[in-house]
């Protein structure tokens, strides 16, 4: 027989719900004993807003016998027809519960959503308001099949868990906000070591990587000649052409500088340098053939979109560098710094990608030697390699 007893759900919920660590589980695992308390829910759903470049927020709905479903709501939702004629609107606009008793005759079918329910068999909605503590309002909906809908104790008992369950939603967004707000600024690996508490200045660690640093060539003239606007969403087209190729093949993107790109590939104990190397190298091939298909679509009237890169290998320092208290997770270190020196020798040659002795002899079949340089800081001439398809180019200043 179920208890009618809802007080050690509360109490579970104020205790922050942690038998279950992921929001979905927490969710499945509240609706579960709800209904062992003899509330008849055929439908729960949690809509919770969130901070990402992407998302405007994040939707969690159980059915009784099915894995929970998570969805995530892109920014145009809030603009959609459907949205704007939902309960789910009128909710996030007034902070007050919405009840329907789709079972009665004479219930107000005033949004069109309703009619779908009702038409599923579901005798009672209802839309709760979850709300935040810093004024944000989050959305629970419950829905059931229960002929004659929800009893009145049964509504009792739902309404007693929501601001708990507010709560526990809040705590859980918050960590999800700062992991996402973290992984949109500094990067995943980098963000999940400051989670971790490395954020004091100076904690760094010595770490073995492929390097990755690119640059836009011609900025200045790009900068004059286009209005700002045009400008910015060109940097954006120009940065997607890369960044999703570095994290599909393992890298973290660590700085954007200006027009220039930061990135690494970690090489652990447990990973292949050639491996490692040939993955960097296939999103420099890919990040070439993005930025040309780029060209082939945009319209600049200076030259198109032109770029460079260099490909290293070397330890580098990883971890917090700043004054005071502004600090910026990145990597430096001499490896850092040849490669800043390629990627301008890059430049000079009329190359798209240059890479080391140390990073080419991993890739063997693709690079070809092009020449020493000399670069300033480092006592011997470099011997650097450009890819054989690149062969064309004339590498006038080699010696």
């Amino acid at each position: 027989m179920p208890s009618n007893d809802i007080r050690p759900i509360v109490n579970w919920l104020v205790d922050g719900a942690r038998s279950k660590m992921q929001a979905h589980e927490m969710l499945a695992e509240l609706c579960e004993r709800l209904v062992g308390c003899g509330i008849p829910l055929w439908r729960m759903a949690v809509f919770v807003r969130t901070l990402h470049p992407h998302i405007m927020g994040r939707r969690f709905v159980w059915r009784p016998g099915a894995d929970i479903e998570v969805h995530n709501a892109p920014f145009d939702l809030l603009e959609s027809a459907e949205f704007r004629g939902s309960p789910v609107s009128k909710v996030f606009v007034s902070g007050m519960p919405i009840r329907r008793r789709l079972a009665d005759a004479d219930c107000p079918i005033d949004f069109p959503m309703l009619a779908e329910l009702r038409d599923e068999g579901i005798t009672d909605y209802l839309a709760s308001p979850l709300l935040f503590t810093d004024g944000e309002i989050h959305l629970a909906t419950w829905t059931t099949r229960q002929p004659g809908g929800f009893r009145d104790a049964q509504i009792e008992a739902i309404e007693s868990i929501v601001a708990p369950l507010a709560r526990v939603a809040e705590i859980r967004a918050l960590r999800r906000t700062a992991g996402n707000l973290l992984d949109t600024y500094v990067g995943n690996n980098a963000g999940e070591r400051i989670l971790a508490g490395q954020i004091r200045r100076g904690h760094a660690e010595a770490i073995h990587a492929a390097i990755w640093l690119s640059d836009m060539r011609g900025f200045t003239l790009l900068a004059d000649r286009v209005p700002a606007q045009t400008l910015v969403e060109l940097l954006n087209d120009y940065f997607d052409c890369q960044v999703p190729a570095i994290l599909e093949h393992g890298g973290e993107v660590l700085k954007f500088m200006g027009d220039g790109l930061l990135a690494i590939f970690p090489i652990g104990n447990d990973r292949d340098p050639a491996e490692v190397c040939a993955r960097a190298l296939a999103s420099a091939y890919e990040a070439r053939r993005n930025v040309a298909a780029l060209n082939r679509s945009t319209r600049i009237e200076v030259g198109g979109v032109r770029f460079g890169l260099a490909l290293h290998v070397g330890d580098v320092l990883y971890g917090n560098i700043g004054g005071g208290d502004r600090l910026d997770f990145t990597c430096i270190g001499a490896a850092v710094n040849l490669a800043a020196r390629l990627e301008k020798l890059a430049g000079k040659l009329g190359r798209v990608i240059l890479a080391s002795h140390e990073f080419a002899r991993h890739c063997e079949s693709d690079f070809q030697p092009i020449g020493k340089f000399p670069f300033a800081g480092f006592a011997a001439q470099q011997t650097v390699f450009g890819v054989s398809d690149e062969a064309n180019v004339t590498a006038s200043n080699a010696t």
